[in-house]
């Protein structure tokens, strides 16, 4: 298998992810089947049409390929058809929201490297790559972005991205590498989701006296 099939399957694999992730979040929210297939489309395909748009890819592969459109709509209508199935939807919508998480950040990253673009700037394009599809779920099902909480989200894809720059600085690129890149996204957001991790935010301190009397 050439690098180019491994990572077309992977952002396949990576576009049925999070259409799977968001429409189970929209199932959640009980919207109808185009709300299921529209969330789902959209969460599957942001993060890579961002990516493509910043490394000037264009038209980005999601609208050129009709594999992209074809998984993320394929896989909303099975969710959306087979969601009685799936018990503790939430728990579902977390655990695929890592996958996607972590492949998108792989794949995103790889594809930023073979723009040449410099490592920093590929670091920070394959974790655009793998919070966008999560961002624009989270705003369309009316809740606040995962990326945006104190839970450890952006930083696991930022330490993904860190980890593939280096594995192409040393020339280990092929498929077991670049898998253990993604099993640390997967696993370090699934840590931190089960252990509650999240980074630190300011501390809230009313001014004094802010609810005694005004001063006459």
């Amino acid at each position: 298998m050439t690098t180019s099939t491994a990572l077309l399957l992977a952002d396949l694999v990576g576009v049925a992810v999070f259409a799977a992730s968001g429409a189970s979040a929209a199932v959640a929210k009980r919207l109808d089947l185009f709300g299921v297939v529209f969330v789902g489309f959209v969460a599957a395909l942001g993060g890579g049409i961002l990516r493509d748009l910043v490394v000037d890819e264009v038209p980005p592969l999601a609208f050129a390929d009709w594999r992209y459109a074809a998984t993320a709509v394929v896989t909303s209508a099975i969710v959306f058809r087979w969601h009685p199935h799936l018990a503790r939807l939430r728990t579902t919508v977390l655990v695929l929201d890592a996958a996607g998480l972590a492949l998108f950040t792989v794949t995103g990253t790889l594809r930023a490297l073979d723009a040449h673009v410099p490592p920093v700037g590929a670091c920070l394009v394959g974790m655009l790559t793998g919070i966008g599809g999560g961002l624009v779920r989270d705003l369309l099902t009316g809740e606040i972005p995962v990326v945006l909480r104190r839970e450890i989200y952006a930083v696991a894809a930022l330490v993904g991205a860190t980890a593939v720059v280096a594995l192409d600085g040393l020339g280990r690129t092929g498929p077991a590498p670049l898998t253990a890149a993604a099993a640390l996204v997967f696993g370090l957001r699934l840590v931190a989701l089960r252990r509650r991790w999240s980074a630190p935010v300011p501390t809230f301190r009313p001014p004094p006296h802010a609810d005694g009397p005004s001063a006459s």
